[in-house]
């Protein structure tokens, strides 16, 4: 099972992505706004996360991670893990294995990556993010560095396409705006913002798996 879903994933990650689209409807109002007008500056700093995709119990799951409380925009918020790209990194699909290997405990050499998701800048961070989708042949066991990361969430990836984990609701920014955002409720945690965005682009695809039986 596993392996004839990460041939169709591996396929359909090579075709046209749904991109902007697809992060536009998990956006809140200020970021559909930002759409229009807003271009990746050219001081902007790359980072890169791990959509990370195993088997347990018997269903194709991925892992989130809920961060530390810490004086900065993205305190508290679940995420993917990963992180910013920094010089002895050969790549930001090594930044995302690395920071992965950090944050969660995998083993770095035991992942591969199948393909990527479509970048996102995140205007707050001035921050460029490449989602990166990688799979390991077994159950990882994972060890959090609990400095950056206060819990971890395993979701099977087919719940992602229940429509009933998508609201709308009130959220503190971290300037102190409120604003009604749209949101995924996975486990009972709040995922929004760029994660929701990217989450949102993840799950389109595997609707499309889903749904088109003339990929492979």
């Amino acid at each position: 099972m596993f392996n004839e879903f990460i041939g169709r994933l591996k396929y359909r990650l090579a075709l046209p992505l749904p991109g902007a689209n697809a992060h536009f409807m998990m956006a809140h109002p200020y970021r559909k706004q930002s759409f229009l007008y807003r271009n990746e500056p050219e001081d902007a700093k790359k980072g890169s996360v791990l959509i990370l995709l195993y088997v347990s119990d018997n269903n194709v799951s991925t892992v989130l991670i809920v961060r530390q409380e810490y004086d900065g925009i993205h305190s508290g918020q679940v995420a993917f893990p990963g992180g910013k790209f920094e010089e002895a990194d050969i790549d930001l699909k090594t930044t995302a294995l690395r920071e992965a290997g950090e944050e969660i405990g995998i083993i770095q050499s035991e992942v591969e990556i199948v393909g990527k998701l479509t970048k996102l800048y995140i205007p707050p961070s001035n921050f460029v993010v490449h989602p990166y989708v990688g799979i390991t042949t077994y159950q990882p066991s994972f060890h959090p560095d609990t400095s950056e990361v206060k819990e971890i969430i395993e979701v099977n990836v087919h719940q992602l396409l229940d429509s009933s984990i998508i609201g709308e609701k009130e959220i503190l920014l971290a300037n102190k705006m409120r604003v009604r955002t749209p949101y995924f409720d996975i486990k009972g945690y709040t995922v929004w913002g760029a994660t929701a965005m990217i989450l949102s682009e993840f799950r389109q695809i595997l609707h499309e798996m889903e749904m088109n039986s003339s990929l492979p």
